[in-house]
């Protein structure tokens, strides 16, 4: 499949690191606004923090060199630190000191201890950087004997700091960059300092990033991998300027985002699916008549399935305040990419195409049927990256229109998995006919008339608010109550008007005592559990009697029956809770 031929006129310089890119934009813009954080915690209208390329510069080397004093080049160190300014010193400061930055959150962040354990524990930082205000916290959650802890916030700008930064090799490790589903051990995307920078350059050429011209609007999490490409990585590849938000001052008011992109101009932003419909309802009309959108140059909309329902829902709220249709721009990627693999082209609408269901579930894209159907928004051309559909089994490409797993390769592709060899062989560098080192990506997709569709997930990932969760995982933490049967928890995602939510069928234990009988105060200790362990809300969770949930022949749990079922409210009448 062709790469999308989308360029820039003024293409990012060529430099080996974040931290050498942003050295180069504090010499030539140093007086420029770099980054902007929008602080809603104290104040409803938000109180900005500003940097300009060259304070950041300095605040960037200054906390280099003080790590720099307590680790040595490519040592781990773990960015524990809030949604602010401060995460994005953090961050560039390890990759300038030569360390291998860990991309991850301040020990509040509720619903993640585990999570956040799980990481510290399998990439062994040497160093934790974070805040005056979280130094407590994180001395609970580190090894104090191993890791040291820099507030970066009270590190003196004006200390010693190395004249001049060695720029690394390029293949030398910039990040870890951990996937987000699994509460099993999550897996640590080995990110080198040339795949990052590609993918930065690919991403702003694909989405219209131009110096002088841009700025990027960002609520995402800056340690997931699209909140760091989008708040830190193409800023530094461009030049151009980032403003930042909080995740949940947007979840309180997306107003404020939609403020954001009004007020800045050439505004470049993404989130996933869900973040649009949420966005069309919860903003009133009289808020939308101070918006001013017609400047918006891409809204990316990525993370998980996007549903054409809520691309319409989003144009029908905000289009009155300017918003072109066109600058929708569907996009697919994952860590192992560094994030970005595909996006629709620039300046059209995101295609969307309707394929008989029957069919597409059989393997096959076929537009239109008598049968039921299912409308799939496309995520366009491969941005600057080779992009194959393959068998999994028999590792060969498949034809155009036939469903299969993607495959891609280019220099964004990630090197492996943490301390995982054996994970890293069954997903990188795998062969495909004569040619090596393609990246499985574990989707399932289509190339129709050119352009991918993304029609699954082999593995059944459930995704809910842009993360990736892993149904064996939230069965195994239902499984542990007793008022649950074991090995008989069915997980999967159906789709909302807003995105996806998960459900959770399962049967009740077969000698459940009486005391355990209340399978209503069951079911609200199950979901409370789920949302502690996982982060997780699920929609609804279903108590069946014993056997009653859909297995295959051998006897396994069989999700896609059982999700095919409760659609069809098969279990409204059975269920117990």
């Amino acid at each position: 499949m062709n790469a999308n031929p989308a360029t820039v006129s003024n293409p990012a310089v060529t430099t080996e690191s974040l931290a050498t890119l942003l050295h180069h934009w504090a010499g030539r813009q140093g007086d420029e606004i770099a980054l902007t954080y929008l602080d809603y915690r104290t104040s409803e209208d938000g109180r900005a923090t500003f940097l300009t390329w060259r304070e950041l510069d300095d605040r960037v080397s200054a906390v280099a060199s003080r790590a720099r004093e307590l680790a040595e080049p490519g040592d781990r160190a773990a960015v524990l630190v809030e949604q602010s300014a401060d995460y994005v010193v953090a961050f560039l400061g390890a990759i300038r000191a030569g360390l291998v930055a860990v991309p991850l959150f301040a020990p509040n962040l509720p619903g993640h201890a585990g999570r956040l354990s799980a990481v510290l524990a399998d990439c062994d930082p040497r160093l934790a950087l974070t805040t005056a205000a979280q130094l407590d916290a994180v001395g609970e959650v580190i090894d104090p004997l191993r890791t040291e802890r820099i507030a970066v916030d009270l590190v003196p700008t004006l200390r010693p700091a190395v004249a001049d930064w060695q720029a690394p090799h390029p293949d030398d490790l910039a990040y870890l960059q951990y996937t987000s589903g699994s509460t099993r051990t999550p897996a640590g995307v080995m990110l080198s300092h040339r795949n990052v920078v590609a993918n930065a350059k690919q991403a702003c050429r694909a989405y219209g990033a131009v110096n002088g011209l841009t700025t990027t609007v960002s609520w995402l999490p800056l340690f997931h991998d699209m909140g760091l490409v989008l708040g830190i990585a193409a800023p530094m590849a461009a030049g151009i300027g980032a403003t930042l938000l909080d995740p949940i001052a947007f979840l309180q008011s997306p107003g404020r985002w939609l403020r954001a992109l009004s007020a800045s101009p050439g505004a470049i932003s993404a989130a996933p699916n869900f973040a649009y419909g949420y966005s069309a309802s919860r903003v009133p009309a009289a808020e939308r008549n101070y918006l001013e959108l017609s400047r918006v140059v891409s809204l990316i909309n990525g993370s998980e399935p996007v549903l054409p329902s809520t691309i319409a829902q989003f144009q029908a709220a905000f289009g009155e305040c300017g918003l072109d249709p066109a600058v929708h721009r569907a996009s697919y990627g994952l860590a192992e990419a560094t994030v970005l693999v595909s996006v629709t082209e620039a300046g059209k609408p995101s295609r969307q195409v309707t394929f008989d269901r029957d069919r597409l579930a059989e393997g096959t894209a076929v537009p239109g049927g008598t049968g039921e159907s299912s409308t799939l928004v496309s995520c366009g051309f491969a941005a600057e990256q080779e992009l194959r559909i393959v068998d999994p089994e028999t590792r060969t490409e498949r034809p155009d229109g036939t469903v299969g797993e993607i495959w891609v390769r280019g220099e964004n592709v990630g090197r492996g998995y943490w301390g995982d060899p054996e994970k890293s062989a069954e997903t990188f560098g795998l062969r495909l006919a004569e040619s090596g080192d393609w990246l499985a990506t574990g989707d399932l997709g289509v190339v129709f008339d050119g352009e991918l569709y993304v029609t699954g997930r082999r593995k059944d990932l459930v995704i809910v608010d842009g993360r990736n969760h892993y149904p064996q995982d939230i069965e195994q933490t239902v499984e542990t109550h007793p008022a649950v049967r074991r090995h008989s928890a069915a997980a999967f995602a159906i789709p909302l008007d807003e995105g996806e939510g998960a459900v959770v069928v399962l049967e009740r234990a077969k000698d459940l005592a009486p005391e355990e009988a209340n399978l209503a105060t069951a079911a609200e200790d199950l979901r409370a559990e789920v949302s502690s362990r996982h982060g997780l809300k699920l929609v609804d969770l279903v108590f069946l009697e014993p056997g009653e949930v859909p297995r295959t022949s051998s006897g396994k749990i069989s999700r896609s029956s059982c999700r095919a079922r409760y659609l069809d409210g098969a279990f409204a009448d059975r269920r117990l809770s």
